[in-house]
């Protein structure tokens, strides 16, 4: 076998698997074979600032529902084993509504730093989860400062949360919006 086969694997030529090996996943497709890699740079021409040349719109404005009600998206990104102990916090401070999704990626450090077959990585997928929650009454704050808690170790990889305003939500269901949609029947009554 050639020295690039070797690297990708058997299981990928033969058998057109990533890996035999479940839950294991290298991440061969960055590997080179002593490719030249090209790097381009921008240049900028002109003599406008770019503060002049780009402008940026500031609102000051805070969006809220069509009832008037704040919206907070918070979406928070961990490492999987870290899950209970932030499920737990949330359930704590009120969080009735979570969404949980299984994700694969890396922050600035790249993922574990590591070689496989020999050859160093470039870029390691790690998996991830991804918790959103949608609050009103809670506020956003609150929910971070609950996230960090349960999340943090001091480690690298402890992990991002992201926070956004929301313009609306609906309720497939009912068809209720705004703050209406978050709630259950049992609460509007």
């Amino acid at each position: 076998m050639t020295a690039e086969e070797e690297i990708e694997g058997l299981d990928i030529r033969e058998h057109g698997l990533q890996s035999a090996y479940a839950d294991f996943m290298p991440a061969v497709s960055t590997l080179s074979f002593n490719q030249p890699v090209e790097v381009s740079t921008a240049r900028i021409t002109g003599s406008e600032p770019v503060e002049a040349a780009v402008p940026v719109e500031r609102k000051k404005a805070v969006p809220a529902a069509s009832d008037g009600v704040k919206l907070t998206k918070v979406e928070m990104y961990c490492n999987p084993s870290h899950f209970d102990a932030l499920k737990k916090a949330l359930e704590q401070i009120g969080i009735t509504g979570i969404t949980v999704t299984n994700i694969m990626g890396c922050g600035a450090q790249r993922g574990s730093a590591g070689s496989y077959r020999g050859v160093k990585l470039h870029m390691t997928l790690l998996p991830k989860i991804r918790v959103d929650v949608v609050v009103s009454k809670i506020p956003a704050e609150t929910v971070v400062e609950a996230a960090k808690k349960a999340l943090y170790t001091g480690h690298i990889g402890d992990g991002k949360i992201f926070i956004y305003d929301v313009e609306n939500a609906v309720k497939v269901r009912t068809g209720a919006t705004g703050y209406d949609a978050l709630q259950d029947e049992t609460d509007l009554q």
